[in-house]
């Protein structure tokens, strides 16, 4: 079993990140309860959309992929791989989904270890061989220990929260008839939208340290981060090869990828995952760091 080294100022900033996020939320909350919003339904309402979302999260992400859950009698080489990785990183052994598409990726799904399901595409598997097929398994694995699931679903509610305010005072013209006229009205309006932008923006650099965080722990478990980097380089050169209508379909998933199915943001503020070459710089240096 591989001990998980603590990255200290990666947690540190992930923490920071966090909160940032609630003091964003607190003094959205603070706006409101100022200008007297009623905000009992919404919340309620909030809460139970996104508590839906928590709960089946999986099997939505697996549906939406038409990814299928496969046995050992299925793929047993595939799971003799994740069982013998799964052992190494001290972790339950999780569900196995094949996706069929010539997109070479992967994502991890599921509340928690207990209920996780990693997915491979089988252009990923008819692409990579054996040792970054493992990497990239590894850094889907490293998701579930790391519970980045919950961790963004918790940070994704304070943006959810501010979108649907923002939709119900447009559709509504204001929350519940303000009793400090219009100009307030707009001014509760003007808020939602910056605290979703803020909390959008947030979540877009935990979601780039979380990538980082598993890129190392895919490192450490395999003990041969070069194989990640092959694995990346190989997957990032054939994405443009791929019809661009096949990876539109799938774009909303950018954030579960390994590798997002559409990049080319204009400007890596609003990437969910960190630049190729900063995350083969980080990868160069553990190597550099376990040869010495």
């Amino acid at each position: 079993m591989v001990k998980w080294k603590r990255d200290i100022g990666l947690e540190a900033r992930m923490v920071v990140t966090m909160f940032l996020l609630a003091a964003v939320y607190l003094l959205f909350l603070a706006a409101l309860a100022y200008l007297q919003t009623p905000m009992g339904f919404m919340l309620i309402f909030i809460g139970l959309f996104m508590g839906l979302q928590y709960y089946y999260s999986d099997r939505l992400v697996l549906w939406s992929m038409n990814a299928k859950v496969v046995s050992e009698a299925e793929e047993p080489a595939l799971h003799q791989t994740i069982t013998r990785l799964c052992a190494m990183a001290d972790l339950p052994k999780p569900r196995i989904a094949i996706v069929r598409t010539p997109m070479p990726n992967a994502f991890a799904t599921g509340k928690g270890p207990n209920s996780a399901v990693v997915a491979v595409t089988t252009g990923l598997m008819d692409r990579l061989n054996q040792g970054e097929l493992e990497a990239v398994l590894a850094h889907e694995l490293s998701h579930v220990k790391n519970r980045d699931m919950t961790v963004l679903t918790i940070a994704s509610f304070l943006s959810t929260a501010a979108f649907y305010l923002v939709r119900y005072g447009m559709y509504f013209g204001g929350f519940g008839n303000n009793r400090k006229g219009g100009g307030n009205i707009v001014l509760v309006w003007i808020i939602s939208i910056a605290v979703w932008v803020a909390s959008f923006l947030l979540i877009r650099v935990l979601s780039r340290y979380r990538e980082l965080a598993a890129d190392r722990g895919a490192a450490m478990v395999t003990g041969n981060p070069a194989n990640l980097i092959s694995a990346l380089l190989k997957i990032s050169d054939t994405m443009p090869r791929i019809p661009t209508d096949d990876l539109r379909k799938v774009e909303g998933m950018n954030a579960f990828f390994i590798i997002p199915a559409v990049s080319g943001s204009v400007m890596n503020l609003f990437s969910t995952h960190p630049t190729m070459e900063k995350r083969i710089a980080e990868l160069e240096k553990m190597q550099r760091e376990m040869e010495s």
